[in-house]
């Protein structure tokens, strides 16, 4: 057979087999999804990510844990160094201690060495003013006599004055520690106290943030800083993709809506294991329609609108990751799917 008749000839042939093995490509790839009494569904794996990050300023003294890392709730990922939050916290306990004592001091009362204190000061502020008022008699007497000068007498009045003036304020002094605290002033030492409290809690906490924490299972996308940097409050120092919950992300034409539903148990496939089936649950269908006009007139044009629904994947493991697409098998009976959920 001529040469030139052979050559186009076989590439003929093997463009056919190419066609023929694309084309049944998505058959080998989903044949599970593809069975008989099944809605075929297409979509992208959907994973949380968290920006981790500490509740206070400070220096970088560790950084544990690196890019590619897996990591469970719980870990150390982070520290500060805590030199100055723990200084706070010293401070913040002292006060305490300070106002704990007064509220004490409050409470208990005067001391009775400090009752007899006061009233051996009462007696012999008594004793200075019959001494006084003696005096006063005695200048008064004289006066007439020549004895004695008016500005003596004033001076003995003066004198018997002063004395019975301290004396009514030593009672006064011995009634106040005899009737003891006033509730006022406990009560304005127990707020101290409180407050004081507080502020040590709130130091603790610090202290306790300066230790960042893995806030559940997953794996570290991206390290921001490094051990040394000084950052700052809330400023994000790793990039973490939460293990669970995981879910795919698919797309249900606006003719197959009322096939669905929340709660229908569902088979989810990737490209990379075509034999393996996850199990899922539609658990969120989107009530707003996306890519499509804004204005529909047609019923050819309303078939195109399509919804978003969240299938949540019952058991994911470490071959499903963000944006891997997937193919999602439901039911075409709604009530076998939700049956099969209950």
């Amino acid at each position: 057979m001529n040469r030139r008749v052979i050559i186009p000839l076989v590439a003929l042939i093997a463009a056919g087999a190419a066609a023929a093995w694309y084309l049944g490509a998505p058959q080998r790839f989903f044949a599970a999804p593809a069975a008989a009494g099944r809605l075929t569904l297409y979509g992208n794996v959907d994973v949380r990510e968290a920006q981790l990050a500490f509740r206070v300023g400070g220096r970088i003294k560790t950084m544990v844990v690196d890019e590619g890392d897996a990591v469970t709730a719980g870990q150390t990922l982070a520290t500060l160094d805590d030199g100055p939050l723990a200084a706070t916290v010293k401070g913040a306990e002292a006060n305490v201690a300070a106002l704990q004592a007064a509220l004490d001091k409050a409470i208990a009362g005067p001391r009775p060495a400090e009752i007899d204190q006061a009233k051996a000061q009462c007696a012999q502020l008594e004793a200075n003013l019959k001494l006084a008022e003696l005096t006063l008699g005695r200048t008064r007497l004289l006066l007439p006599t020549g004895a004695a000068t008016q500005a003596t007498l004033d001076q003995a009045q003066a004198s018997r004055d002063a004395a019975a003036a301290n004396l009514d304020s030593a009672r006064q002094a011995l009634k106040l520690l005899e009737d003891g605290t006033r509730p006022e002033d406990i009560a304005a030492a127990q707020a101290n106290l409180a407050a004081a409290k507080a502020n040590l809690a709130s130091a603790k906490i610090a202290l306790q943030d300066a230790t960042l924490i893995a806030p559940a299972d997953g794996v570290i996308l991206t390290r921001v800083d490094e051990p040394g940097a000084v950052v700052a409050t809330g400023a994000t120092a790793y990039v973490m993709a939460l293990s669970s919950p995981m879910w795919v992300r698919a797309y249900v034409s606006e003719s197959d809506l009322g096939k669905v539903a929340p709660g229908m148990k569902v088979s989810i496939f990737t490209d990379s294991a075509p034999g393996k089936a996850y199990a899922g649950t539609i658990g969120y269908i989107s009530p707003v329609a996306e890519f499509t006009p804004k204005t529909v007139e047609t019923p050819d044009l309303r078939t195109d609108l399509v919804y978003r629904l969240r299938v949540v994947v019952d058991r994911p493991d470490a071959a499903l990751r963000q944006g891997m697409p997937v193919t999602v098998a439901a039911p075409l009976s709604v009530a076998d799917g939700v049956a099969g959920a209950s």
